[in-house]
């Protein structure tokens, strides 16, 4: 499976409403918390935006809604991994991205044999607070060796300066939010972060 290599990140539908004519191919909808009923709306719209704009959807950790929305894939942190049921995500033909940050918990993610695999901080950031040190370029290729077919997304501090670096070194694919939805055009960072990834497209 390839994936494209510009994975963005958003917090709501509304984003890839918004960034989608950019030209948006990847897009992971990452909400934390809320109700299920306001969770399953928020993943509702963003999947009509998807469709719309014609780029596959990633719901960051609620697998039970994904599964019911009929969603692309679904993405799991390791705690996530332990609890979630496998089976009905591969039943329900979603596909499946894992996170990791070290040598066990990569070890942890192939062992369920995921769509993809998620290596990161990078470099330091600022989405979520991280238990980790920033990774660096060199632990891409690392990570890329040890994955072996399996695609590689790099992910945490990220900017579309450092991108082309990030896959020279390996990853298949580099995963952004802050340096797109915070900037001053968002819709001008999305398309600049396009054609930055056009040569691994």
């Amino acid at each position: 499976m390839k994936l494209d290599p510009f994975y963005l990140i958003v917090d709501s539908a509304g984003w890839i409403e918004r960034l989608g004519p950019a030209g948006l191919r990847l897009v992971q909808l990452r909400i934390k918390q809320g109700t299920q009923e306001a969770l399953r709306a928020e993943i509702r719209a963003a999947r009509a935006a998807a469709q719309k704009h014609g780029c596959q959807l990633v719901i960051n950790d609620h697998w039970q809604l994904a599964i019911e929305e009929d969603c692309d894939f679904v993405h799991l942190g390791q705690e996530d991994l332990a609890d979630a049921d496998l089976a009905a995500i591969r039943s329900a033909g979603l596909r499946l991205g894992v996170s990791t940050h070290d040598e066990s918990e990569l070890a942890a993610a192939l062992a369920v044999e995921p769509d993809y695999v998620a290596l990161g901080p990078i470099y330091p950031t600022t989405l979520k607070r991280m238990d980790w040190q920033p990774q660096g370029l060199s632990r891409i290729g690392e990570w890329r060796q040890k994955s072996g077919e399996t695609p590689l997304v790099a992910i945490g501090g990220l900017t579309c300066e450092r991108v082309a670096k990030v896959l020279q070194a390996g990853a298949d694919a580099a995963a952004v939010s802050t340096d797109v939805l915070g900037a001053a055009d968002p819709l001008a960072r999305a398309r600049a972060w396009i054609a930055a990834t056009a040569p691994w497209r």
